[in-house]
């Protein structure tokens, strides 16, 4: 399983609720194609998500292996949750079927957890949020990964949750300005409710973060969503 030059290539592939996003990546993780990107299919069932994928990994040129990021709650490559994409999602063998698709493995996390470990340093507690059509999020301690945490379905204010008060639909109502004053208003509250030692804010809105950050909170860009798809493979 690795090219002429001794060396496997990953793919790695990220589902979001607006766009599929895939990227080559070589054995230590640093990207040798460009990234390729589709609209999500609509309605977004399995089916056409995957075949949106294949399509992606043709574009891609030669794999050997396959990590994705997925919008919600993933086990042992099954998907349990899909606020933003179909409720088809649920209990669906993503892992599986994607692998009989593209006949490479193929291993399959949470989107929020993968970038997550495309930022982190690996040490202390560093949280991830991201910002997209919805609100992921991600917890590790000393580099190890508190999967599916799901902060974003969480009580946030005014009875509604972070991804109700944050996520892109409400953005785009209420425009930037009050969107930045609480997405301040949430980093205050995950700073007293997680004492993070670093918050990385990533995700398709992160763009928009339009104010004064504390020492301990750094923006990274969208792209990161796909380079931590290596980590899905380092044991």
């Amino acid at each position: 399983m690795v090219d002429e030059n001794g060396s496997i290539r990953t793919l790695s592939v990220d589902i979001g609720g607006s766009g599929v996003k895939a990227m080559v990546l070589d054995i230590t993780g640093t990207p040798i194609t460009e990234r390729g990107r589709l609209d999500t299919p609509q309605p977004a069932k399995p089916d056409v998500v995957i075949n949106a994928i294949a399509v992606l990994a043709a574009a891609q040129g030669e794999f050997h292996r396959v990590s994705v990021g997925f919008p919600g709650v993933v086990r042992c490559g099954v998907t349990e949750t899909a606020v933003n994409l179909d409720r088809d999602w649920i209990g669906f063998n993503l892992e599986t079927a994607l692998s009989q698709q593209l006949r490479k493995p193929v291993r399959v996390i949470n989107d929020a957890d993968m970038q997550g470990f495309g930022a982190i340093a690996g040490k202390g507690v560093e949280l991830v949020i991201t910002l997209g059509t919805g609100f992921g999020s991600a917890l590790f301690v000393d580099g190890k990964l508190v999967p599916n945490m799901e902060m974003g379905h969480h009580q946030f204010r005014k009875g509604e949750t972070y991804e109700e008060q944050l996520g892109r639909a409400i953005l785009e109502k209420i425009g930037d300005k009050k969107w930045n004053k609480r997405l301040e208003k949430a980093i205050a509250s995950l700073q007293n409710l997680f004492n993070y030692d670093c918050l990385y804010i990533g995700g398709g809105e992160a763009v928009r973060v339009n104010m004064h950050l504390p020492l301990n909170v750094k923006l990274i860009p969208n792209i990161t969503g796909l380079l931590g798809g290596i980590a899905l493979w380092r044991n």
